[in-house]
């Protein structure tokens, strides 16, 4: 059986069927052919491995690392402050709002990596945020001189 190609479709060809059913490759004579459909296989399923105990680990050590820099931030902003004027102790406090406040930035998005479907919740999500808030606001109240 020849089928014309367009002119278009030049030096494209179909592949030949990588195997036929038995009973369609000889059908008995004057005997009704019927198609048969196989199953299409199954995908391999996403790997099931539990890596929750991992990615935990990891997004505490991740975790851990940033309050380490946010400490030192913490210093930078209030010797900062110190040098502009402002008290010691209004400073201070000043830099410990700044840290509470990117310590709840970082939590909230190390725990949305970890578990997205999980922490993403208002349950958790929304005391992150209303502490985030409370401590920007009381980083720039408390600053003052």
């Amino acid at each position: 059986m020849a089928q014309e190609t367009p002119k278009d479709n030049t030096g494209f060809t179909l592949p030949a069927p990588a195997s036929a059913p038995p009973a369609a490759d000889a059908p008995a004579a004057g005997a009704a052919t019927t198609a048969t459909t196989e199953p299409a296989p199954a995908l391999d399923p996403v790997s099931t491995t539990d890596t929750s105990s991992r990615d935990t680990l990891v997004g505490g050590v991740v975790l851990l690392l940033l309050f380490i820099a946010f400490f030192f931030a913490k210093n930078a902003y209030a010797n900062g402050l110190v040098a502009k004027r402002v008290p010691p102790n209004k400073a201070n406090a000043s830099g410990w709002w700044l840290f509470i406040f990117l310590a709840s930035l970082a939590t909230g998005v190390v725990l949305a990596a970890v578990n997205a479907h999980k922490f993403l919740a208002p349950l958790f999500m929304g005391p992150l945020v209303l502490v985030g808030l409370v401590a920007l606001l009381l980083t720039f109240t408390s600053s003052r001189r």
